[in-house]
C-alpha cells in the first residue's frame, strides 16, 4: 500500500512537472485556485480507490499531502515575501528599538556613575567637616576664626574665681545692708561684729518680710550694675563710657551710704555731750568708713573685671561652638542629600534593569522573527481548504465505489475523519482557523 502511494506521487511529478511549476509561480487567481482544489479532490478520490479507503493509508497520504503543500508554498516566492512582510517590518522596528534602548542603557549607566561620584564627594565633604569640628578648638585661626587658643581653660579658671567673689559680695552686702538699715548696734560688741553679722540673713527675716526681702535682693542690685557695665563695654563709644562711669559712681555712692550709715551708728555709741554731730567730714576722717567702702567696692570692681573677662572668653568659646554647630548642620544636610541621592540611584538602577529587560525581550523577539523569516510560512487556513478537498475525494470514493455495508462505511468514515482531525492537529491547523500560520524550516 505504501508503495502504491509513493508510486502515485512519482507519477504525479513525472506526468506534469511543467504544469505544477506554472501553477506555483503564477499569481494565485480564482481559476488557478479552483484547479488546485479540484486536483486535491481528484487525488483524494484516486488515492482512496488505490487503498480501499484505509484509515492508515489516509494518515500517510495526508502527511504526504502536507509535504506537497509545503513544497508548493515554498516555491511561491512572492506569496512568501508578502506573508513575511509584517514580520520583516516588526523586526526592523525591534532593531530600532534595541538601538534606542542601548542608547538609553548607556545614558542610565552614565547617570548612575555620576550619582555615585556625587555620593563620594558628599561623603568626602562630611569627613572633612568632621575633621574641622575636631580641629576648630585646637587651631581656630586656621579657619579664619578670631578665637583665642585655650579659651575654654581661661573661661573655667575665671568662673572658679568668680564664684567665691560672688558669694563674698552676697555675704558682704546682706550683712552691711542689714547692719546699716535695720540692726541695733551694741556698745559691747566689736566693730567687726556690728558691721559683719553672720546671722544677718535670718535676723532680717525674723524682723519682717520687708527687711528679709530687702537684704535678700540687694546683692542682685550690685550684680545687675556689674552686668550693665559689661554690656555697655561691649560697644566702644563715648556714650557708653559715660554710662559706665555713672554706674561705677552709683555703686561707689551706694557703698558710701552703707559705710556712712554703719559709721554713724558706731559713732553714736561713743558719742558724748561734747562730741559734735556726725557729718561727712567726720565720716571721711574715719578709717572704718573707707574700709567698708573698699571692702565692698574694690571687690565689686574685681568681680566686674573677672565677670567681663569670662564673658569675653565665653564669647570666644561660643565662636568655636557656633562654627562647630554650623558644620554639624552642614553634615546633617549632606547626610539628607546622600539619602536623596541614594533614592535617585535606586530609581536609576530600577530603570536600567527595566531597559535591559526590554532590550533582552526585543533581542529575543528579533531572533524569533528571524526564524520566521528564514522559515517557510504555511497558511493553515489554505491548507485546511485543500486538505478538506482531498478528504472529500477520499470519502466520495468510500461512499460511491467501495462495496461494503452501510454500517461498515459509517465506521470507516469515522476512522478516516479521526485520521484527518489528527493530521490537522499535528500540523497546527483546524477547520475554523483564521489566517494563522505554521512555521516550517524546510
Amino acid at each position: 500500500m505504501i508503495a502504491q502511494i509513493e508510486e502515485f506521487f512519482n507519477q504525479k511529478t513525472a506526468e506534469a512537472p511543467q504544469d505544477e511549476n506554472v501553477e506555483i509561480k503564477e499569481p494565485i487567481t480564482e481559476e488557478v485556485e479552483e484547479v488546485r482544489k479540484r486536483t486535491y479532490h481528484e487525488a483524494g478520490f484516486r488515492d482512496g480507490s488505490r487503498n480501499s479507503g484505509s484509515p492508515l493509508a489516509l494518515s500517510i497520504c495526508l502527511n504526504a499531502i502536507y509535504a506537497k503543500f509545503q513544497n508548493e508554498e515554498k516555491e511561491l516566492v512572492e506569496k512568501q515575501q508578502l506573508a513575511k512582510e509584517p514580520y520583516i517590518n516588526e523586526q526592523k522596528t525591534k532593531e530600532t528599538e534595541i538601538k534606542t534602548l542601548a542608547i538609553s542603557e548607556e545614558s542610565k549607566k552614565q547617570q548612575i556613575t555620576l550619582v555615585e561620584t556625587n555620593i563620594r564627594k558628599v561623603k568626602d565633604n562630611i569627613e572633612e567637616l568632621k575633621f574641622e569640628i575636631n580641629e576648630l578648638a585646637r587651631d581656630p585661626e586656621k579657619y579664619h576664626i578670631s578665637a583665642s587658643k585655650g579659651a575654654s581653660t581661661k573661661f573655667w579658671i575665671g568662673l572658679i574665681i568668680l564664684m567665691p567673689l560672688s558669694l563674698y559680695l552676697f555675704t558682704f552686702y546682706i550683712s552691711t545692708s542689714y547692719s546699716a538699715f535695720f540692726k541695733p548696734f551694741d556698745a559691747n560688741s566689736t566693730i567687726i561684729m556690728n558691721v559683719l553679722d553672720s546671722k544677718a540673713f535670718s535676723k532680717a527675716w525674723q524682723d519682717g518680710s520687708l527687711e528679709g526681702a530687702f537684704v535678700t535682693f540687694i546683692p542682685f542690685v550690685f550684680l545687675g550694675l556689674g552686668y550693665l557695665i559689661h554690656m555697655f563695654g561691649e560697644v566702644k563709644s563715648v556714650a557708653n563710657y559715660i554710662k559706665i562711669g555713672l554706674l561705677l559712681l552709683t555703686t561707689f555712692v551706694f557703698d558710701a551710704i552703707l559705710a556712712y550709715q554703719i559709721e554713724e551708728k558706731i559713732y553714736e555709741l561713743t558719742k558724748t555731750f561734747e562730741t559734735p554731730a556726725f557729718n561727712l567730714p567726720i565720716a571721711f576722717g574715719k578709717i572704718q568708713f573707707w574700709g567698708i567702702i573698699f571692702a565692698g567696692f574694690v571687690v565689686y570692681l574685681i568681680w566686674g573685671v573677672v565677670f567681663d573677662f569670662i564673658m569675653k572668653e565665653h564669647r570666644e568659646k561660643d565662636k568655636i561652638k557656633h562654627e562647630q554647630l554650623l558644620r554639624k548642620k552642614d553634615i546633617q544636610i549632606h547626610q539628607d542629600r546622600i539619602t536623596d541621592i541614594e533614592i535617585q540611584k535606586e530609581k536609576l538602577i530600577a530603570e536600567l534593569s527595566d531597559i535591559k529587560k526590554l532590550s533582552l525581550e526585543a533581542q529575543g523577539r528579533v531572533v524569533t522573527l528571524q526564524r520566521i523569516i528564514d522559515a517557510v510560512i504555511i497558511p493553515t487556513k489554505e491548507y485546511v481548504l485543500y486538505a478538506s478537498e482531498y478528504m472529500q475525494g477520499w470519502i466520495t470514493f468510500i461512499n460511491e465505489k467501495l462495496r461494503i455495508s452501510q454500517h461498515e462505511k459509517f465506521e470507516l468514515q469515522n476512522e478516516c475523519r479521526a485520521c484527518y482531525d489528527e493530521n490537522l492537529k499535528s500540523v497546527g491547523a483546524s477547520e475554523d482557523s483564521q489566517n494563522s500560520v505554521y512555521l516550517s524550516t524546510l
